[in-house]
């Protein structure tokens, strides 16, 4: 549910509200404008208690996490109080908030004697644990990412219920207002006798429904070069990952065959210490230059992130690495390091090294592998989101390059701005090209398998909530499968420009590994 739910509920037709609802046989008409009072009058004698549970950490956001530190829900929250009790008035919402499991189990305690027909879980953050919970009821319940704040833990919580086959449990992914209420009203098959199974289902029929068909999916040109995947093999195996996780320092196992050894925060920081001056004040000046825009981001913070760049280039020039990876949120938040790496990553990117966030390790050796295989071009590191009002995966980070076809190749435009969670430091929003055709991948070291899918780009997001960059693309395949393999993947997937179909399959026969196609 995004920031523009007054648009769409202006936009919500009656008539097309009245054809929606007749195309799924499970779920009849319910606009109380389209019939007359006694089309409901079973339904009016004793109304079905549907309770809105909204997850989430507080009223207004005291945290770093998506949507943003300061959101507030509140005005989020009653829009669809408003909407959903005008749109059913045959039904009665009762609504709540829960930040995790105990909260959800005192409400299903309190729920027990007040015959609660069916419940609505709102993911509002991204990690709060309420749903699983309500979920074991065996009611029939709704879960609906609220877009662009509960996203990352939708994905991963709706394909654990996918996998493990809850059959009452109905999802909505959507942007637009319409899709909601086509959902809610599913839940009068329940309240004439139907199972919590036959809503789930009906559920899906409406969100296939509602989904558009593939567009146009024909992309332009952009000059791809591959390696072969045994010259791809041996320079991975020269190359070197540098992971700073915390205080403690060790060589690891090699990760699809590239050395990994991680360092200190104390390290990274004295090389931030040690940064010359004058230099990060040089490649501050050019950062400046060449954006479009600096938003809310000062100087000296800009110099600042330039000097953590070239601490990070001095440790990776002294421990012969060409690819690193930083716990940024946790050295940030425990004062471990001063200064976000957020600008100096995408500077390493454009350069045709490898800096990937959150000590990501899976990510990274997915960027180093396949920026080597792609003789340079720079992996994209995100947390994405689907819509299937629009039928688009969006890619969000507050990390992205702005040379996506190599270090020779175009620029794109970008802006520079605070980190997006906590409104503190440096990064970029950078305004990627559209019209090409992507590849999204991500590696898995432990059970030898690549993930992947692609995507024609077609829109650049500037929504203010979650991450700065927000890439959005259409989905070569079946949107659909894209919900089913979060929980065992993750939320990171790493995206390049370039048809790569060929050459990642290549790669994974050459190394006795398995590719999952995703969509």
């Amino acid at each position: 549910m995004n920031a523009n739910i007054n648009e769409n509920q202006k936009h919500f037709s009656r008539r097309r509200f009245i054809s929606m609802c007749a195309a799924c046989g499970a779920c009849m008409a319910v606009s109380p404008l389209a019939f007359g009072r006694s089309s409901f009058s079973s339904l009016e004698k004793k109304k079905m208690k549907i309770r809105i549970i909204y997850s989430l950490h507080s009223l207004v956001q005291s945290q770093p996490d998506w949507p943003n530190m300061g959101f507030n829900f509140q005005p989020v929250m009653e829009n669809i109080d408003n909407t959903l009790k005008q749109k059913f008035p045959f039904f009665e919402f009762i609504s709540t908030m829960a930040t995790g499991p105990e909260d959800a189990e005192k409400i299903l305690a309190e729920d027990k004697d007040k015959g609660i027909g069916g419940y609505i879980v709102y993911q509002m953050n991204c990690w709060n644990r309420v749903v699983q919970t309500i979920s074991g009821s065996e009611k029939p319940v709704l879960y609906v990412d609220f877009k662009y704040g509960g996203s990352g833990g939708f994905l991963t919580y709706t394909a654990a219920f996918l996998r493990n086959n809850q059959p009452n449990v109905g999802f909505v992914s959507s942007s637009r207002m319409e899709d909601l209420l086509a959902a809610v009203s599913c839940f009068e098959s329940v309240a004439n006798g139907g199972t919590a199974n036959e809503f789930a289902k009906a559920v899906a029929k409406e969100r296939l429904r509602s989904t558009p068909g593939t567009g146009a999916l024909s992309w332009k040109a952009d000059g791809l070069k591959i390696l072969s995947a045994d010259e791809c093999l041996r320079r991975m195996k020269e190359s070197k990952i540098l992971a700073i996780r915390d205080q403690n320092a060790s060589v690891a196992e090699l990760v699809m065959g590239i050395p990994l050894e991680y360092l200190t925060f104390a390290e990274v920081n004295r090389a931030w210490e040690n940064a010359d001056k004058d230099e990060a004040k040089a490649v501050a000046e050019k950062w400046q230059k060449n954006a479009r825009k600096m938003i809310d981001v000062s100087v000296e913070e800009l110099q600042n992130s330039a000097s953590f760049y070239l601490g990070m280039k001095s440790v990776m020039k002294k421990h012969h690495a060409n690819a690193i990876t930083i716990n940024c949120l946790g050295g940030f938040y425990g004062n471990h390091i001063h200064a976000y790496p957020c600008m100096g990553f995408h500077e390493l990117n454009n350069e045709g090294l490898v800096g990937a966030c959150e000590c990501d390790i899976p990510s990274t050796a997915t960027m180093l592998a396949f920026t080597i295989l792609t003789q340079g071009r720079p992996g994209y590191i995100s947390d994405p989101v689907i819509d299937t009002s629009k039928r688009q995966i969006i890619y969000a980070h507050c990390v992205a390059p702005n040379k996506m076809f190599g270090t020779g190749g175009a620029t794109n435009p970008y802006d520079i701005m605070t980190h997006s969670e906590d409104r503190q430091g440096a990064c970029v929003r950078s305004l990627l090209p559209t019209g090409y055709l992507t590849t999204t991948l991500k590696i898995d070291n432990g059970r030898k398998e690549i993930i992947f899918h692609q995507a024609k780009t077609v829109d650049n997001d500037p929504d203010d909530r979650a991450c700065r960059t927000k890439l959005c693309a259409e989905p070569v395949g079946d949107i659909e499968k894209l919900f089913r393999e979060w929980d065992r993947w993750g939320w990171h997937r790493v995206t390049f420009y370039g048809d790569l179909k060929v050459p990642v399959y290549e790669m994974a026969d050459a190394m006795g590994w398995k590719v999952i196609e995703e969509a």
